[in-house]
């Protein structure tokens, strides 16, 4: 095949893979879901609908359910809490926007807001909630005397030290006057009814968006554990270390449990996940003629190491014509350097890395994205890359391994057009994994 052949070939494989990502998109899209699921029972025989929306599908859902909820039902204007990137009229919904991944004061004003509303539903009114992934870091409410500074500092400990998305979850709920529960208690005796879209692998709603309307089965004992075991404790602020501690010797209040009566008026439904999401590429993969496999629907652990099981596993799979190879999840990465770079473009660059070391053969391209358009903190969803990847880097001056080692796999993708840029795309169900695979001749 000549150099132009080739060129062209590897081109529309990777024209493939962005295709496939879209439709893992497009699958999670919120208005629609909202629209499947919102149903005229829900509202019975309430006298008053309470509009609350926060992460980073608020704008989509609330819009959805704005057209949905009869005609004078709705209790004054909705509120509606995302980020900057994802801010958009909707109609009857005060919409404001926030910061992620690190909370910010709009954040705090957002939930302040939400919680003086949910406060003052009654009981024959109906609170309904729609919740998308962002949703911890969009509406931060510390307990007293937490500021909000001690909890971004918290929190950007969590994110530097490689906690898993389970273990931040559990620390923001005991330190929250929102997550863990903490929504729904604010909100009894009203009716309480949940549509969530999940970003979190297994679909478990007490970690979607840190469970604000689900019991918590977690305590702060675990919340304690998550900072000793990552090596962190002695570096938290002291406000956050005596409530923990407090917390633990149940001098405050836990958050509320499975089978506390205030759960007995709430309810929720998931209306989109990851796992739809892959199910929708793996037929996006089969109708541009790949043979499809399924990597795996729960990926986690370190970004570097699991690019290179992944480069290991693709290495000795044998297919007769082009292979697709799919997966969803949620990598983390624990820094080492001081570069920049998310999850999705670090596990791209070590798989091009991973992939030369190994051998690896054929015409291959490899793409993790991030369905909400957003990588760490950048303006890439992810990284795509290609057998021909690290000689680009290399023929542009720079040392691809000496910037994964430093974090810096922005750097290194920008250097070689390897970067995915979506744009905010109005939704969020965690990561997307796609490894393209034609057959050497």
């Amino acid at each position: 095949m000549s150099p132009l052949a080739d060129q062209a070939d590897s081109a529309s494989i990777r024209q493939d893979a962005v295709s496939i990502f879209q439709a893992g998109i497009a699958a999670a899209d919120p208005y629609q879901a909202v629209k499947r699921h919102l149903v005229p029972e829900l509202f019975g025989n309430c006298s008053k609908v309470h509009l609350i929306a926060f992460g980073k599908a608020a704008c989509a859902m609330a819009q959805a359910a704005s057209e949905i909820i009869p005609a004078g039902m709705l209790a004054d204007r909705g509120i509606a809490v995302t980020n900057y990137e994802n801010v958009t009229r909707v109609d009857n919904v005060d919409v404001l926007g926030a910061a992620h991944p690190l909370p910010d004061a709009a954040g705090l004003n957002g939930a302040k807001l939400i919680a003086e509303r949910v406060r003052n539903a009654n009981e024959h009114e109906l609170v309904l909630v729609l919740v998308s992934g962002g949703g911890s870091a969009l509406i931060p409410y510390p307990a007293e005397p937490i500021t909000l500074q001690e909890k971004i500092a918290t929190t950007d400990l969590l994110l530097a030290s490689g906690a898993t998305i389970n273990q931040i979850n559990c620390v923001r709920k005991h330190l929250s006057q929102l997550k863990g529960g903490g929504l729904a208690r604010l909100a009894a005796p009203a009716r309480l009814h949940a549509l969530i879209l999940s970003d979190v692998l297994g679909d478990d709603p007490s970690a979607i968006a840190s469970g604000p309307t689900v019991a918590d089965s977690t305590t702060y004992a675990d919340a304690i554990d998550v900072f000793t075991s990552k090596g962190v404790w002695d570096r938290l602020p002291s406000n956050v270390r005596q409530h923990l501690e407090q917390g633990k010797r149940g001098n405050i209040e836990e958050t509320p449990k499975p089978g506390d009566d205030i759960f007995k008026n709430t309810g929720h439904t998931l209306i989109g996940s990851n796992a739809i999401s892959v199910a929708a590429m793996l037929q996006a993969a089969k109708n541009l003629g790949y043979e499809t496999k399924l990597y795996s629907d729960h990926l986690c652990g370190e970004a570097g190491a699991e690019a290179e099981k992944l480069v290991i596993h693709a290495k000795v799979l044998t297919a007769s014509r082009p292979l697709a190879l799919l997966a969803g999840g949620e990598t983390t990465v624990t820094l080492h350097g001081n570069g920049r770079g998310g999850r999705n473009q670090e596990m791209a660059l070590a798989f091009a890395i991973a992939a030369e070391q190994q051998g690896l053969t054929g015409n291959w391209t490899f793409l993790s994205g991030g369905t909400d358009g957003r990588d760490g903190p950048t303006d890439a969803a992810g990284g795509i890359v290609d057998r021909n990847t690290l000689q680009r880097m290399i023929q542009a001056g720079v040392n691809p391994t000496a910037l994964l080692e430093n974090n810096d796999s922005y750097t290194a993708l920008k250097t070689s057009g390897d970067l995915v840029n979506t744009g905010a795309t109005g939704t969020n169900v965690a990561d997307l994994q796609i490894l393209l695979i034609q057959p050497a001749p």
